[in-house]
């Protein structure tokens, strides 16, 4: 591991796929953990949810926008799965599968199999590779008819953030799939399959898990004979060393950033003292946040923000926006009619999260069993 980072680092050409395959095949494995496990999903319909957002608009293949998400064009109802001789194209490659219109070439399986070789996958790795192909065109046309399909931005910053984490280039990443049999492009186009699809998936979660409504949380309570769930509420104040967008990659400005909001926070007194402390700052933002229950408390910070006390304040963390840090103005535990609602909801999606990916495959085999499968 060490020589790859020297490699790596001295910009030489990466090391034969062999001696790489080690870190490869352990950071590919974080990668399909973290793209496809329907957990993702779950957590990120929660957290849409406790913002009140929407999901985003589906849309129809001419790019319009289609109308109420679940009212979208159905797939095919009854399933079609044929067999036929082996057609050849213009180019000469074997059409081995078609999948509701879209076909699957022998040199697309030739390029999984040899990805799940990379993935340690044993037994039979042509029939493994065709299916996976096939379930895959299948998760990818009902992002595409969700509208959930990532941009070519998108991916390109899912494969640069791999090749980072490996200690390679863009181009030394692409060198290595390459040497693996797989490609660059294939091995974009299934990052593109897996964000599609854990997209489409937190739509559907969505749609299944709509929260209550008061009077209807309220009716169950009293109709059981419980008793208002308690839970806590929290009044925030958010400090941004705001980092701008030009110098996001300096990483000698961005050290000085933390320096700086690390020095700011271990001065810090009192909420409301703040604004004083950073006037005449450059580009430092403190602003009051809207009052937050337990359970909408943003993933990132909420064991930090559980484990303190009203007038605490946080570590420093990196964000998007810069580096910044939470104080805690406010604690205390509530029990009324909208800490009920959010509780209840909360509750929905832990029931969710612990069906785990049961409810992705259920979802995907509801597809698949609607879909015109042609094998050659």
């Amino acid at each position: 591991m060490t020589r790859l980072k020297t490699m790596a680092m001295a910009g030489r050409a990466p090391m034969p796929l062999s001696s790489a395959l080690p870190v490869f095949v352990l950071l590919l494995a974080l990668l399909l953990s973290a793209c496809s496990t329907a957990s993702d999903a779950i957590s990120s319909a929660k957290e849409d949810a406790s913002k009140g957002t929407a999901p985003p608009a589906a849309t129809t293949e001419n790019g319009e926008a289609a109308a109420g998400g679940e009212q979208l064009a159905e797939a095919p109802a009854e399933p079609k799965i044929t067999h036929r001789d082996a057609t050849v194209t213009q180019k000469g490659t074997n059409i081995r599968a078609i999948v509701n219109g879209q076909p699957i070439t022998n040199y697309d399986i030739q390029r999984r199999a040899a990805f799940l070789n990379l993935r340690r996958v044993g037994g039979n790795r042509t029939e493994k590779a065709l299916e996976e192909l096939v379930d895959q065109a299948i998760k990818m046309q009902e992002a595409k008819r969700r509208g959930t399909n990532p941009s070519s931005k998108e991916v390109d910053e899912a494969f640069g953030n791999f090749a980072k984490s490996n200690k390679m280039s863009n181009s030394q990443m692409s060198q290595v799939l390459g040497q693996a049999g797989v490609g660059a492009e294939h091995f974009k186009e299934f990052i593109r399959g897996q964000m599609g699809w854990q997209r489409a998936v937190g739509i559907k979660l969505r749609s299944e898990a709509k929260g209550k409504t008061t009077q209807e949380t309220m009716f169950e309570i009293r109709k059981s004979g419980g008793h208002k769930p308690e839970t806590t509420e929290y009044l925030l104040e958010q400090t941004i060393f705001v980092i701008p967008a030009n110098r996001s990659g300096d990483k000698a400005y961005q050290a000085q950033r933390r320096k700086d909001a690390e020095a700011f926070r271990a001065q810090f007194s009192a909420c409301g003292e703040t604004v004083k402390q950073a006037a005449g700052m450059r580009d430092v933002t403190v602003r009051q946040l809207p009052r937050i229950l337990e359970p909408q408390l943003p993933p990132d910070w909420n064991d930090e923000l559980i484990s303190l006390s009203q007038g605490a304040v946080t570590k420093t963390k990196t964000t998007d926006k810069g580096v910044e840090f939470l104080a805690i103005c406010s604690k205390k535990t509530v029990s009324d009619d909208n800490a009920a609602v959010i509780v209840s909801q909360s509750k929905q999606f832990e029931d969710l999260n612990e069906a785990g990916d049961k409810i992705s495959q259920e979802y995907l085999a509801e597809l698949k069993s609607k879909a015109q499968i042609v094998y050659r």
